[in-house]
C-alpha cells in the first residue's frame, strides 16, 4: 500500500509548481517556517532556489532538508 500523499501547489520563479509529500513532512516544513518567521511558500522557495540546475527533485530536497532539520534537534 502506499503511503498517503498530501498535493499542495506554489509558484516558484513565476512558474506554478505542485510538490506531493507525506503529511508529516508537510508538518515539519511548516514548523521550520514558523521558526524562521516565514511563509511555507517562503521556505519552499528559499530551497528551491538553492538546487543546482537538475538536481535533485524538489520534493526530495524537502524530505532531505525536514529530515535533516529533524535530526540537529
Amino acid at each position: 500500500m502506499k503511503p498517503h500523499l498530501e498535493k499542495r501547489s506554489f509558484s516558484l520563479a513565476g512558474h506554478r509548481t505542485s510538490v506531493a509529500l507525506e503529511p508529516a513532512f508537510w508538518a515539519a516544513l511548516e514548523a521550520a517556517a514558523r521558526e524562521r518567521g516565514s511563509s511555507l511558500a517562503a521556505l519552499i522557495a528559499e530551497l528551491d532556489a538553492g538546487r543546482a540546475e537538475g538536481g535533485a527533485p524538489l520534493a526530495s530536497t524537502l524530505r532531505v532538508f525536514a529530515l535533516d532539520r529533524a535530526a540537529a534537534r
